[in-house]
């Protein structure tokens, strides 16, 4: 399992207890400092199920910057949502975990975070 994390973010703290808490193994991610390449938001946006603009942080002031409030929702403009994805990963909300079943999700409650654990069977080290 792998999260990606903003050490700066409450979520992401939390996150990290719970799964510190359960004694999962898991890889630490700081995507601010290692940005994902495109390649591996689309990989992420696929085991997530989501599209680029449902894990983009609108109202982040890069976002207003860009202007992505008036960007289309569509599949013709998804490459650029995930190119601004990668060249501002201060926009992607946070933390995401990739769990071992495949799948991925972004972990902001309790409830998300049990959730991933389940995917990985109970998490813990062998």
């Amino acid at each position: 399992m792998e999260i990606w994390i903003n050490p700066a973010c409450s979520k992401c703290r939390s996150a990290l207890h719970i799964l510190d808490e359960e004694g999962a193994q898991y890889t630490v991610r700081r995507y601010l400092e290692e940005p994902p390449t495109a390649a591996e938001i689309r990989a992420v946006l696929e085991r997530l199920g989501l599209e680029p603009w449902d894990i983009t942080r609108t109202q982040e002031a890069e976002a207003k910057d860009l202007g992505i409030a008036s960007w289309e929702r569509t599949d013709a403009e998804r490459g650029r949502w995930i190119d601004a994805l990668a060249a501002h990963p201060r926009l992607i909300q946070r933390p995401i975990i990739t769990a071992e079943d495949g799948s991925a999700l972004v972990g902001r409650s309790e409830e998300a975070v049990r959730d991933a654990l389940k995917r990985t069977g109970d998490g813990r080290t062998a």
